[in-house]
């Protein structure tokens, strides 16, 4: 099953367009996010939705989020490459 972005951003935020969401609204859908993310048994979803956490600087830490060390290797490699991309 394949999830696409924009379905990510109207289910938690009720828009695919992050730039009209109010602050209370992104509050609320990072808390939804925060909350399915606690819930979520697939491994693959459960990485998804921590990359999104992130990308709005609201994941958990990696020792709270990932019970295993390669799902926290993998967080870390997603970090580390989104830091190369802000760099460029």
């Amino acid at each position: 099953m394949t999830v696409e972005l924009d379905d990510q951003f109207r289910r938690y935020f009720g828009t695919s367009d992050l730039a009209g969401v109010t602050p209370t609204a992104m509050t609320a859908g990072i808390e939804h996010m925060r909350v399915d993310f606690g819930l979520e048994q697939d491994r693959d979803r459960r990485f998804g939705l921590w990359t999104l956490l992130f990308m709005l600087g609201a994941a958990p830490d990696l020792d709270i989020a990932f019970s295993a060390a390669a799902d926290r290797a993998a967080a870390r490699n997603f970090m580390e490459m989104t830091e190369r991309f802000e760099g460029d």
